[in-house]
C-alpha cells in the first residue's frame, strides 16, 4: 500500500512525519507540547518548519468527509479551524498492519481548549463570557444552515477577544450543510448543546478545575436563553406605521452593536404604506473588524476591533482631530500609539498573547492604574507596569519550538 495524501495547499515537509508509525507513538522530535482538547480520537500537534498542524487519526471516509465540510466552512468564511489535507495509505514500518487515515488542520494561534482556560485562570465569573462564545458560534453556523450535530465545549477552540471570548469549530465529523436548515433541527443542535455543556461543566467540577457553587442547570439554561434572544434580534420580523421608517436605521444600528453587519434587508410595504415590515435576510458577524482592517490594516477578533476602535477615538478627541479624515488618524494612531507598545513588549514574551490582546489588557491596566493613582497614567508607564507585573507572568498560548 502508498502512502496517499491529498492536499488543498501542499506542504513538501508533511512527507517527513513518521507515518509508519501510530499516532500515539510520536515523539517530542515532531509533537509540539500545546494543550489539546479531549477527543474521542487519537490527536497531537506537530510543528513543521513555520507552520503548525493537528494531526487526528479517523477512519478514512470520516476524514474525508470532514475535510471537505471544513473546506466548505472555510469558502463560507465561518469560524473553524482550516483543513489542510489527508493522508492515507499508512501503513505500520514494524509490523506491516494498516494504521488509520489521518486528517491535517492547521493549528489555531492563541487558542486554547475550554480546560485550558479553567487552568490558565479563567473562573466562574468568566462563564457567561464562554457560553455568548459558543452561542455566536452556533448561530453563525445556523445562519449559514449548517446543522452540526456534535455541539459541545470540547469541540471547540478559544481566543481571547478582549474581555470576551471568540469561538471557533474543530470538529466538524457530524456536520451538514443543509439547503435550508429548519427550526426542528436548530432546537435539535442547542438540546445537544445543553445536554453536553452540562456534562462538562460537571466533570470540570469533579476534577476541581470549576467551583462546586456554579449551578450547571442555571449555566445551560443562560445558554439557551441568549441563543434564542440572539437568534431572534437577527432574524426575526419587525413591524411599524409607515411614518417611522427611522425605525429600520435603529434596528441595523442595533445589528452592528452586536457585531453583525446586514447586506440585505427584506422590507414589505402594505398597500397604502400605512404599514411596514422588514426582516434582516443575510446577516454577518465582524463588523468593527472590518471597520478596523480598512482603517489599519489590523486583522484581529471582533470585540479586540470594537475595543481598539475605542481608542482610535480617544485619540482622536484627545488630539483634535475630529475634522481629520479618519483613515489617516487611524494611520497615526497606528505609528504613534498601537506600534510602540507592541515595540516594547519583549522577545520573550511574545508568545503570550497576541497583539491585540496584549494591547487590549494594557489598556485595562492603564485605567486601573489611573483609578488608584487618581490622575491619568501615561501609556508609556501603563506599558512599563503591564508587562512587568501581568504579561511575563502569563503562560504562553502562541506556539513554541520543539525542544
Amino acid at each position: 500500500m502508498a502512502l496517499h495524501i491529498v492536499a488543498n495547499r501542499p506542504d513538501p515537509a508533511i512527507l517527513t512525519l513518521p507515518w509508519g508509525v501510530p499516532l500515539e507513538e510520536w515523539t517530542s522530535e515532531h509533537v509540539v507540547p500545546l494543550p489539546r482538547g479531549l477527543s474521542r480520537h487519537i490527536v497531537r500537534i506537530v510543528r513543521l518548519r513555520g507552520s503548525t498542524y493537528a494531526v487526528k487519526e479517523t477512519v478514512e471516509p470520516i476524514a474525508f468527509r470532514e475535510y471537505r465540510m471544513l473546506r466548505d466552512l472555510q469558502r463560507l468564511g465561518l469560524p473553524a479551524v482550516s483543513p489542510q489535507g489527508v493522508v492515507t495509505g499508512r501503513v505500520d514500518a514494524r509490523t506491516g498492519e494498516e494504521l488509520p487515515a489521518a486528517l491535517l488542520t492547521e493549528h489555531l494561534q492563541f487558542s486554547l481548549p475550554y480546560r485550558s482556560l479553567f487552568t490558565h485562570g479563567l473562573t466562574a465569573d468568566n462563564l457567561p463570557s464562554l457560553v455568548d462564545a459558543l452561542v455566536v458560534l452556533l448561530v453563525r453556523l445556523h445562519l449559514a444552515d449548517f446543522f452540526w450535530g456534535d455541539v459541545s465545549l470540547s469541540n471547540v477552540l478559544f481566543r481571547r477577544s478582549a474581555g470576551d471570548f471568540a469561538a471557533y469549530l474543530v470538529d466538524a465529523e457530524t456536520g451538514e450543510l443543509k439547503p435550508s436548515l429548519s427550526a426542528s433541527m436548530r432546537e435539535y443542535d442547542l438540546t445537544i448543546a445543553t445536554e453536553n455543556v452540562f456534562a462538562e461543566l460537571l466533570d470540570l467540577q469533579a476534577s476541581e478545575s470549576l467551583t462546586a457553587e456554579v449551578r450547571a442547570h442555571d449555566i445551560v439554561d443562560m445558554l439557551a436563553e441568549r441563543y434564542h434572544a440572539l437568534w431572534r434580534e437577527l432574524t426575526a420580523e419587525e413591524e411599524f406605521a409607515g411614518h417611522e421608517v427611522w425605525r429600520i436605521d435603529r434596528r441595523v444600528e442595533r445589528l452592528n452593536d452586536l457585531g453583525f453587519d446586514v447586506d440585505e434587508l427584506d422590507i414589505v410595504t402594505d398597500f397604502d404604506g400605512d404599514r411596514i415590515r422588514i426582516r434582516p435576510k443575510v446577516v454577518e458577524l465582524g463588523h468593527h473588524r472590518r471597520e478596523l482592517q480598512g482603517l489599519t490594516g489590523l486583522h484581529v477578533e471582533e470585540a479586540q476591533a470594537r475595543r481598539l476602535l475605542n481608542d482610535i477615538a480617544r485619540f482622536t478627541a484627545k488630539y483634535d482631530l475630529g475634522r481629520e479624515d479618519r483613515q489617516l488618524v487611524a494611520a497615526r494612531w497606528l505609528n504613534e500609539v498601537f506600534e510602540p507598545v507592541m515595540a516594547m513588549v519583549p522577545p520573550q514574551a511574545r508568545g503570550k498573547l497576541e497583539p491585540a490582546q496584549i494591547f487590549h489588557e494594557m489598556l485595562v491596566h492603564r485605567w486601573y492604574l489611573s483609578e488608584s493613582a487618581g490622575r491619568e497614567v501615561s501609556t508609556l508607564d501603563a506599558v512599563r507596569s503591564y508587562i512587568d507585573t501581568v504579561l511575563l507572568k502569563r503562560p504562553d498560548e502562541a506556539v513554541t519550538e520543539p525542544q
